[in-house]
């Protein structure tokens, strides 16, 4: 079906569903009305699914997930606790809201993981170009701490609890500033999002490329294959939610900037709430998990290539509902 008999057949039942939502959050809503609500909203979520799987335009797609957010809020505002309102969003509300913004997340995903990867192939076939992107003396630093002979990584074995605790909450603010760093700089215009999603993938391509070149590759993978998901993961979707804020001030439609401003920052903010859950568990891994030398290697790998595999399929598939024809 094409949008715009799409548009047409279903458009009342939109702006129906958005005058029960305006009588509801005015606690206004007559009895009557309040019945039809769960059949509404039931209908409205099947819409914007085959909006999203049709490829409608954003503009439509967007106007649907306002009133979805919108109508989920009210459906459990009275019917649930925090707890399960906060539940219900891990196990399907986010990644459901990560595939509704896939452009954004697409673009960000090409330009972080693009240029990690190209950087760490250019800097593992030509080694010299490392210290023309790295400062020397940080170059020195981590390859001590990677080095099999005297890696620092090896004292973490007998670190006490205490230290993998404050190691835990080290890594969750040092990963929350980059993420902040990456989301808030997109109301530049998306500029500062595009900048720090390229130059964060360029370093950490350059320190993989370097590592591997010179033979710490063992150390090193072990050590980030484990976490890496969550955390690259989650950057990566800081990113797309500050180009969801710069796209919505360089093309608002047919809203004002101001107005297209807020309604986009309803879903970026809903999309940093999922990334901060993606970092805590990535600080929890590295802290308690990537740092213990004990475990051997192969162990490693295996568990980080089924925890990559996790991360896409929660994202990928979790919270998906069935169709209407």
């Amino acid at each position: 079906m094409k949008q715009r008999h799409f548009e047409a057949r279903h458009r009342q039942a939109w702006q129906d569903f958005g005058h029960l939502l305006d009588s509801l959050e005015c606690n206004a809503a007559a009895p009557m009305a309040c019945r039809s609500f769960t059949a509404q909203y039931r209908h409205l979520c099947q819409h914007l699914a085959l909006a999203q799987e049709r490829g409608y335009s954003s503009h439509l797609v967007d106007t649907l997930q306002h009133l979805a957010m919108r109508g989920h809020q009210q459906l459990y505002r009275h019917r649930s606790h925090l707890g399960a309102s906060t539940l219900q969003f891990i196990l399907a509300g986010f990644p459901r809201l990560v595939r509704a913004q896939w452009r954004f997340v697409a673009l960000a995903c090409l330009l972080f993981f693009g240029s990690l990867l190209m950087t760490g192939w250019l800097v593992y076939l030509f080694p010299d170009l490392v210290y023309s992107l790295i400062d020397p003396q940080q170059v020195v630093e981590m390859e001590s701490m990677y080095d099999p002979d005297q890696s620092r990584l090896g004292q973490l074995a007998a670190r006490q609890s205490s230290e993998d605790w404050m190691m835990f909450g080290y890594y969750i603010m040092n990963n929350i500033g980059i993420a902040f760093q990456t989301f808030a700089s997109g109301l530049l215009l998306g500029v500062g999002s595009l900048f720090y999603l390229f130059f964060n993938g360029l370093m950490i391509g350059a320190v993989a490329g370097h590592l591997t070149e010179i033979g710490y590759g063992p150390n090193f993978w072990s050590f980030v294959v484990g976490h890496g998901a969550f955390e690259l993961s989650a950057i990566a979707l800081a990113g797309a939610a500050g180009l969801k804020l710069g796209w919505a001030v360089i093309a608002p439609g047919r809203l004002s900037r101001g107005e297209a401003l807020r309604s986009a920052a309803i879903v970026s903010v809903q999309l940093i709430y999922g990334v901060l859950l993606l970092l805590f568990i990535a600080a929890f891994i590295e802290a308690y998990w990537s740092s213990k030398t004990a475990i051997q290697a192969p162990l490693k790998y295996g568990v980080g290539t089924g925890l990559w595999l996790l991360v896409g399929l929660y994202l990928g598939f979790a919270g998906r509902t069935p169709h209407a024809p």
